[in-house]
C-alpha cells in the first residue's frame, strides 16, 4: 500500500529540523520518500496543496482512562482532590475504564497525538481500548506497595502479568509504573527497576510534584526523592519522571548523568496550584531529556498537545523573566523528536524520516490562525498559533485514524453516547 501526500510544507523535524515544499511519500508503515515530488503510482493520493505535514506528537504522561472524569474535581484542595479521585479509582470497572480509554484516545487523535505513554492499574483492559483506536500506546503498569493499593494481588506482579501478555504487539508497549516515592517503599521501586532492567521495558512515575511529597520523603529518608531514587539506582536511561517541578540542581545532575527524560505536565502542575515550575532549561543544560505530558483530564481537563506546548512556553518565559527561553523549536521538539526519545522509540518515530513509521499529522493551512503561513514562521505557528481544530489527517504506523477530521478507528457516536452514564455511575455519590 503506497500512499503520497502531495505539495505539502513539510515539518520534517530531522536533525537538521528542515521544512521542505513537496511530497510525503508512504509504504505500508513506513515513510519512503521525504520532500522530492512522486512521480510513481499510489494506491492513494491525499492532497495536501498548502497544507502542514508534521510528526505525530508524543504525549508522555496521562492516564487516558480518566477522560470520562472531567469536571468532577475541579477548584478543590490539593488534598480534596486527592481523597476523590481514590475513592473514584477505587470503584471503576472494565468497562468505564473501556469508554474512558476510547473517549482519550479521541480526543488526542483530534489533537494531533499518535504515542502516549500511561500510567494507571488495569492497563490490560486500556490497552484492548487503545487496539480499536489504532495509536500507539506506552502503558505504564501502576507499581506501589500492596499494603497501600486497591488492585487485587501484588501492583509488581501484576505489571510483570500485564508485560508477558501484551509484548510485542502491534503499536503497544508494556511497561512499568510507580506510582511514586509516597507509596513506594525501597524494595517496591528496586524490584520495578530490575524488571525494567531485564525487559526493557519503559518506565514512568510521578517525581517531586509537590512540596509536600518532597518535605514529607525528606523526614522519613533524610533525602530528597530525586536523591534517594539515584542512590538506590532507580533512575536510567529508560526513565520518565512526570512533572520533577521541585528539584534541586543536585537533582537535576543526577537525573542527566543517568540519562533519563521527564515528562512536564505546566497545566497541571498550575491548575493543581502545587506550585514550583520545572527547571526546563537546568535540564536542557545538564543532559536530561525534556518532554511534555498533559497529565488526566481530572488534572488538565484536556489532553492537547497544542495547548501544552504553548502553556509550557509561556509558563517558563514567564517564570524566568525571559522571552528568549522555551523557544518554538524547542517546544515541538520537547512534544515531537524528544517525546519520542523518552519513550525508547527516537529510531522509529518523533521526525519525518525515511524508514521511519509514518506517523503524520496534516494541519489545515488554509486555517485563519495559521495564516500567513511561510518557512519563516511555520513551527511558531504550530506552536503558538495551533490548536486540535486545524488537525485534518492523522495517521498512526501508516494506519489512517483520522481523515478530513473524522475518527476512522472507532464508532465515536457510540462512545459520546455512553459518556455520560459513565460519568454519573462515578462521579455522582
Amino acid at each position: 500500500m503506497i500512499t503520497a501526500i502531495r505539495n505539502a510544507w513539510i515539518v520534517t523535524q530531522d536533525s537538521s529540523r528542515r521544512i521542505l515544499k513537496g511530497d510525503l511519500v508512504i509504504e505500508d508503515e513506513r515513510i519512503v520518500s521525504v520532500g522530492p515530488a512522486y512521480n510513481g503510482t499510489a494506491d492513494k493520493e491525499i492532497d495536501a496543496s498548502g497544507d502542514i505535514v508534521m510528526p505525530g506528537m508524543i504525549n508522555t504522561h496521562t492516564h487516558v482512562a480518566m477522560s470520562v472524569m472531567k469536571g468532577v474535581v475541579d477548584d478543590l484542595s490539593f488534598q480534596d482532590f486527592l481523597g476523590k479521585v481514590f475513592k473514584i479509582d477505587s470503584d471503576r470497572t472494565d468497562y468505564d475504564l473501556s469508554i474512558g480509554t476510547k473517549l482519550g484516545c479521541m480526543e488526542m487523535i483530534r489533537g494531533g497525538t499518535t504515542t502516549f505513554m500511561d500510567l494507571y492499574y488495569s492497563e490490560d483492559v486500556i490497552a484492548r481500548a487503545v487496539r480499536e483506536a489504532g495509536i500507539r500506546g506506552v502503558l505504564c503498569w501502576c507499581v506501589l506497595d500492596q499494603e497501600c493499593t486497591t488492585q487485587t494481588g501484588n501492583p509488581l506482579q501484576n505489571c510483570k502479568n500485564f508485560y508477558s501478555g501484551f509484548k510485542g504487539e502491534r503499536k503497544i508497549i508494556p511497561g512499568v509504573g510507580l506510582q511514586g516515592v509516597y507509596v513506594c517503599s525501597e524494595e517496591t521501586c528496586v524490584g520495578a527497576k530490575e524488571f525494567s532492567d531485564k525487559t526493557g521495558a519503559p518506565m514512568n512515575f510521578h517525581l517531586s510534584e509537590t512540596r509536600g511529597e518532597v518535605n514529607d520523603h525528606k523526614k522519613k529518608t533524610g533525602k530528597r526523592p530525586g536523591e534517594w531514587l539515584s542512590d538506590i539506582g532507580v533512575l536510567g536511561p529508560r526513565a520518565v519522571a512526570a512533572h520533577s517541578a521541585w528539584l534541586t540542581m543536585r537533582e537535576v545532575r543526577c537525573m542527566g548523568d543517568a540519562g533519563m527524560s521527564v515528562s512536564t505536565c505546566p497545566v497541571s502542575n498550575m491548575k493543581l496550584a502545587t506550585g514550583g515550575v520545572a527547571p526546563v532549561p537546568e535540564f536542557l543544560e545538564n543532559g536530561v531529556n525534556v518532554s511534555i505530558g498533559t497529565d488526566g483530564s481530572t488534572t488538565n481537563n484536556t489532553l492537547d498537545m497544542f495547548a501544552e506546548m504553548k502553556t509550557l512556553g509561556l509558563l517558563q518565559k514567564s517564570s524566568r523573566w525571559d522571552p528568549t527561553v522555551a523557544t518554538a523549536q524547542q517546544l515541538l521538539d520537547f512534544a515531537t523528536i524528544n517525546g519520542a526519545k523518552a519513550v525508547g522509540m527516537e529510531r522509529e518515530i518523533g521526525s519525518l524520516e525515511p524508514g521511519k513509521y509514518a506517523d503524520v499529522v496534516i494541519l489545515d493551512g488554509k486555517s485563519p490562525n495559521l495564516r500567513p503561513l511561510l518557512p519563516e514562521n511555520i513551527v511558531a505557528n504550530i506552536v503558538y498559533s495551533g490548536n486540535s481544530l486545524n488537525v485534518k489527517t492523522v495517521m498512526c504506523q501508516g494506519d489512517i485514524v483520522a481523515e478530513d477530521g473524522k475518527i476512522t478507528t472507532l464508532d465515536t457516536e457510540d462512545v459520546l453516547s455512553r459518556c455520560e452514564d459513565v460519568w454519573k455511575s462515578l462521579c455522582i455519590r
